[in-house]
């Protein structure tokens, strides 16, 4: 698999980006709680590691929003696999994301929470892909922005695959 995939940013760049991300998230929030929104399945590493650095009141809730299927091309349809369990009205709601591409799954996700009556919805996302922006969607706190190429590990997947790698990668030309 080493073969097959480019290491465009190391497990330690990671950790430390992350790191990071929640000073900022903890010195923007200071004094009151935040609710993170994860989004599988993508998002499940980055998100429990965000939180770990965290230094205010956090509590959490995962949903899973697709537009991919197995494929790595957004279909546009935008279907809710799975809603939060509790409701978040009232709360310091930040979503957290693997990535942002075309934005189409996000913008429609955004938009459907801040109807929910929440106190402010924000977004952090670990990797970010302006060029391919259809849709316009602010992304509040960024890991990396990175360029137009297809990327695994630390929870994006290749067809469900490479999630569980310790670094984000770049999946080389002719992957099968």
């Amino acid at each position: 698999m080493s073969d097959k995939i480019s290491v465009l940013y190391t497990e330690d760049e990671v950790n430390a980006r992350i790191r990071e991300l929640g000073e900022q998230i903890s010195r923007d929030y200071a004094g009151k709680s935040i609710h993170l929104i994860g989004i599988l399945k993508g998002a499940t590493f980055f998100t429990c590691e965000l939180a770990k650095r965290i230094t205010i009141p956090v509590t959490m809730d995962f949903m899973s929003v697709s537009s991919y299927g197995d494929s790595t091309e957004s279909s546009g349809v935008v279907k809710i696999n799975k809603d939060l369990d509790d409701p978040i009205e009232g709360r310091e709601v930040l979503v957290v994301e693997d990535i942002v591409d075309t934005g189409n799954t996000l913008s429609y996700l955004l938009d459907n929470l801040q109807k929910r009556g929440s106190s402010s919805v924000k977004l952090c996302a670990l990797l970010d892909k302006p060029e391919r922006r259809i849709k316009d969607v602010k992304v509040d706190y960024t890991g990396f922005v990175i360029p137009d190429a297809f990327v695994v590990g630390y929870g994006l997947d290749y067809a469900q695959k490479y999630r569980n790698l310790p670094y984000v990668g770049i999946v080389e030309p002719g992957m099968e």
